[in-house]
């Protein structure tokens, strides 16, 4: 009964669709006059994920990972993560292409003050981020550190706290509903790389 559930949903998935292969198609060259900027090749990939380009990468591994999935969505496209890998690896790529595409992160990566500056790089490397927030017990904003901070470090700062380097606060901040327009505006005039988003408490939301 499950094997026939499958095939089912297979025929109901594949059977009304018809797709084409390079060597079905031949375009001729000619002239037009269709301007490239209304021309729209938005495709459904399945139910509600459009894309804006109707390119795929292969779920393979040297194929798609973290890498190949934000390029191939900052193209439009998307990006298939392979499964030769654990679970857990799977689901770090994956936040590592929804980091990296979010204008707003909702669960933003951050550290306490008595972190040291090599967790903060194994986060930096872990999550490809350049800069981690810093809060205190009750999760309110109390710095944040940088590539610029730690630039000029010696390899044994690294055991040091991050409370050494960290820019404190007052830092330039926005509260919780702030929109894409505003938070750049704010980074522009300001003259910053990273907005962190707090409540009314200061506690760090994004």
């Amino acid at each position: 009964m499950k094997y026939a559930s499958t095939r089912e949903s297979n025929e109901a998935l594949f059977g009304g669709h018809e797709s084409f292969t390079f060597d079905d198609v031949v375009i001729l060259p000619g002239m037009s006059t269709v301007l490239p900027e209304s021309v729209d090749v938005q495709s459904v990939l399945v139910r509600d994920i459009t894309m804006t380009i109707p390119i795929i990468s292969a779920a393979m591994d040297r194929v798609t990972e973290a890498t190949m999935a934000i390029a191939m969505a900052r193209a439009g496209g998307i990006g298939v993560i392979h499964r030769n890998m654990s679970i857990t690896d799977q689901a770090l790529h994956v936040a590592r292409v929804k980091r990296s595409q979010s204008g707003w992160i909702s669960d933003p990566v951050f550290l306490q003050q008595t972190a040291t500056l090599q967790d903060v790089e194994d986060i930096m490397s872990q999550f490809h981020i350049s800069g981690v927030p810093i809060v205190d017990d009750e999760h309110r904003l109390i710095g944040i550190l940088t590539n610029r901070d730690v630039r000029f470090c010696a390899a044994g700062d690294y055991q040091r706290n991050v409370g050494e380097f960290m820019t404190k606060s007052p830092l330039i901040t926005a509260q919780i509903g702030t929109s894409l327009t505003q938070a750049k505006e704010i980074l522009r005039q300001h003259r910053i790389e990273k907005l962190p988003l707090v409540n009314e408490s200061g506690v760090l939301v994004g």
